[in-house]
């Protein structure tokens, strides 16, 4: 083959590259590859965004589900974003290229599919899975609920929970890991299939109906292993040479029993594994020390991947050691938020793990998927270009990893590391993200817990005296249902397409038949149905300092559904009231109490990407005392009843019992500012996710 350069970025001696004009013409790939000589890289990535960087994906499910498409062409969107995102990693010079981190609605219902783990209502009568029974199971159908769906550990993602028994048959059903891997290699590109590893499977799981809530879901582990050897062997057959098995429960709080299953699962798979490189990949938080034991001590086991942003204090546990035959896969990139690397820092650490390791096992990563970001910020108009040099979504982050193995391996891009560094020295120094006087109040707030001053009995007695409500009084949430009239009202409005007294007659409208509705069905205390309201975050987001809002930032939650998290890059205050307006306009509409509806300090953040250049409970803080402000001004207005909703809560909880207290403490904390100073006579409630 003739030798040619591409770019600037060097790939290994076997990786391919594509002409795009080739690629974009693609039906039925086929091979068509150069080769080069150039120094090897050692660059990694846990997993990559499916939803395409326009919500493609999303798109094409809701089209098929509507029956507005086939399955072949939901099948050729879904085949062009996986190629597309080879194609991308490849020529970023990444040479551990993740396969199979796609899914058409969740990764761990697809190991479900794999293991033929179907429950006994989706009538599956066996062979491979199809559409029918996998959008059965994610979304339910007519005569059938859905699987329950719970959190991906605490992000915002949701996966689809396992439904397993004793009872439970299993068998090779879903062979999609090896046909996305061939899928790949048909345009050259040689990938690392990923699967959920057996033992967190289990763990992630939960007994079927019917079954004791003590029954062991570990028990299976001998019944499943067969299925994970059948794919091993697949895999090998078809070329693999890596294969990473993706274990996040490792670091959650395990008993000696619940260890011992990995060492004896990757034992029992040691066989099925020989002539492959396997690593384990953790994520989003650190090892305990005897897990950490017990991981680098599995058989079989080429590599180990470690969240080093989340997880700095396994640094400390690789200095006490690391097998010298393993390759330590480093997570400094931060794969659940959209700030851009410090390289510096981070080259810092990686030549610290170079020294412990030696330069070829070390391999740079991310620390956990890029599932969590948003896909790209080519177009990203809504932000400046300051804010935007502060920032690295997915495919920036590819740039980072391979700019920092190329560091590494002594081809550092002097630009690229300068850009970097002055990007971040900008975003140190910039008046938009510092407010002393916000700061300062922040500050001030450490001497008190903020408890109101008269116990609960007394000010409930002062409350009912004013409110005269009855002994079991009734109201709602707060939403009313967001009709598509009433996105198009916001739209037009958002868009200068209508008069201010235009949009507020409408809206005020909207509320005159909310308040009718519940006042005919005897509510006691109403709302007003927030019709002004595009989202629970981000419309107050857009009314504090500190916040940015994207144009495409969109992260899969779930499925189809997306969501647009709000950036806080800097302290937070609130400029002027934000619902005083719409409550006391709704207020008048009746004599009967008008409920305040604001969401608390702790979901704004949690449902936000937040600054990381101080800690979380500060933001949470500076949250708090800007809905500290609205509250009082709601109160002065004449509103008697506020609800502060704190929906996110137990997203935030730290996975390790041993951290949840801390956590707890300061959040509790930043709702108990946001209602510290109100009159005895003004009820304040919560509607809460609270831990279980």
């Amino acid at each position: 083959m003739r030798q040619i350069t591409v770019g600037n970025a060097p790939l290994s001696s076997s990786s391919p590259i594509f002409f795009p004009t080739f690629f974009a013409n693609l039906r039925r790939p086929t091979p068509f590859c150069f080769k080069f000589r150039v120094r090897a890289m050692t660059s990694h990535i846990v997993g990559y965004p499916r939803i395409g960087p326009k919500r493609e994906l999303k798109f094409a499910l809701e089209s098929f589900w509507d029956g507005k498409s086939s399955a072949e062409e939901l099948q050729k969107v879904a085949s062009d974003l996986r190629l597309s995102i080879c194609k991308q990693m490849a020529d970023a010079g990444i040479k551990y290229i993740p396969s199979n981190t796609f899914s058409y609605y969740d990764h761990v219902l697809d190991t479900t599919a794999m293991l033929g783990a179907i429950p006994s209502r989706y009538s599956w009568s066996g062979g491979e899975i199809g559409f029918d029974v996998y959008f059965s199971m994610a979304r339910g159908n007519s005569t059938v609920p859905a699987m329950e769906m719970t959190k991906w550990f605490d992000t915002n993602y949701h996966y689809i929970v396992p439904e397993l028994g004793p009872d439970t048959e299993f068998s090779y059903a879903s062979h999609k890991v090896v046909q996305e891997f061939k899928e790949a290699k048909s345009i050259g590109v040689d990938t690392v299939p990923v699967l959920v590893g057996p033992v967190s499977y289990l763990l992630l799981s939960k007994p079927a109906k019917g079954v004791k809530k003590s029954f062991s879901l570990l028990s299976l582990i001998d019944k499943i292993l067969p299925i994970y050897k059948e794919v091993v062997a697949e895999l090998k057959a078809a070329g693999a040479n890596w294969i990473q098995f993706d274990e996040p429960t490792l670091v959650m709080d395990l008993d000696s029993q619940r260890l011992h299953e990995f060492t004896h699962a990757y034992s029992e798979l040691e066989s099925s594994l020989f002539g492959l490189n396997i690593l384990v990949e953790t994520y989003f938080a650190d090892l305990p020390s005897e897990t950490y034991k017990t991981v680098t001590a599995l058989k079989g086991v080429t590599a180990i991947g470690f969240d080093l942003v989340r997880g700095s204090k396994t640094l400390d546990l690789i200095r006490g050691g690391f097998p010298l035959e393993k390759y330590l896969f480093a997570g400094v990139i931060d794969g659940r938020n959209i700030w851009a690397n410090n390289l510096a820092a981070s080259l810092n650490t990686l030549q610290a793990l170079e020294g412990i390791v030696g330069k070829d096992k070390l391999v740079v990563s991310t620390s956990c998927s890029l599932l969590h970001t948003a896909v790209d910020m080519v177009n990203e108009n809504k932000l400046d270009k300051e804010l935007k040099s502060w920032l690295a979504f997915a495919a920036q982050k590819l740039l980072e990893v391979n700019a920092l193995a190329k560091a590494v391996s002594g081809q550092k891009d002097e630009a690229f590391f300068s850009a970097n560094e002055a990007a971040q020295a900008s975003r140190k120094s910039s008046p938009r993200v510092t407010n002393k006087a916000v700061q300062k109040a922040a500050s001030a707030l450490k001497g008190s817990d903020h408890r109101r001053a008269m116990n609960v009995r007394n000010r409930l007695e002062a409350q009912q005296k004013k409110l005269t409500l009855p002994i079991l009084p009734t109201t709602t949430i707060g939403s009313f249902p967001q009709t598509l009239e009433l996105r198009k009202l916001r739209r037009e409005y958002k868009a200068n397409k209508m008069s201010e007294e235009e949009y507020v007659n409408a809206i005020k409208e909207e509320i005159s038949k909310i308040v009718k509705l519940q006042e005919e069905l005897d509510i006691d205390v109403l709302v007003h149905g927030e019709p002004e309201r595009n989202d629970m975050v981000e419309y107050f987001g857009e009314q504090l300092s500190g916040f940015a809002f994207t144009l495409n930032g969109w992260v899969q939650s779930y499925g189809s559904r997306c969501v647009k998290p709000p950036i806080i890059y800097g302290d937070v205050s609130r400029p002027k009231a934000m619902t005083v307006f719409w409550s006391t306009l709704a207020q008048s509409l009746t004599k009967r109490p008008m409920k305040g509806m604001l969401t608390g300090p702790v979901t704004i953040l949690n449902w936000s990407f937040v600054r990381n250049d101080q800690p979380r409970l500060e933001t949470s803080y500076q949250i708090a005392l800007a809905i500290k402000d609205e509250v009082e001004d709601l109160e002065r207005a004449g509103i008697s009843i506020i609800q502060i909703d704190e929906a996110a809560l137990r997203e935030g909880l730290p996975l390790r019992k041993s951290e949840q207290a801390f956590y707890l403490n300061w959040a509790v904390h930043s709702f108990r500012i946001t209602n510290c100073r109100v009159q005895d006579t003004t009820q304040v409630c919560i509607h809460s996710g609270l831990p279980n």
